[in-house]
């Protein structure tokens, strides 16, 4: 199993910037990629973006130059961090950390980011 602890999100300004941070813990050991997701109102979720264990990221056309994706892997924690910069409104929405794990999915709680006007 692995357990995805989140971090960061809240309200911001449109242009502004939010810093979403989420631990992956138990067994990391075997995590292809990790990333985030979201999940506007009556919307489905969505990809944003994501990184491989090799470092390799990917990213929705509706964030690129916007956000960055990183990680850091440590001994008994992998760490994903979604740097958010530029804020538009129709970022708003619950975001959700994701790890794949031979081919399962694992999710976080989700963090609420909302983005006035």
């Amino acid at each position: 199993q692995v357990q995805l602890v989140e971090s960061g999100g809240g309200l911001v300004q449109a242009g502004g910037s939010l810093r979403l941070s989420c631990a992956a813990s138990g067994s990391i050991f075997s995590i292809d990629a990790m990333g985030w997701y979201r999940q506007a109102p009556g919307k489905q979720r969505e990809l944003v973006a994501t990184i491989t264990s090799g470092g390799s990221t990917n990213y929705a056309d509706s964030v690129k130059g916007r956000f960055t994706i990183s990680r850091d892997n440590a001994e008994n924690a992998v760490y994903v961090v979604l740097q958010m910069s530029s804020l538009k409104p129709e970022d708003t929405a619950v975001y959700y950390c994701n790890a794949r794990r031979r081919g399962y999915d694992h999710w976080g709680q989700g963090t609420q980011v909302t983005v006035s006007s």
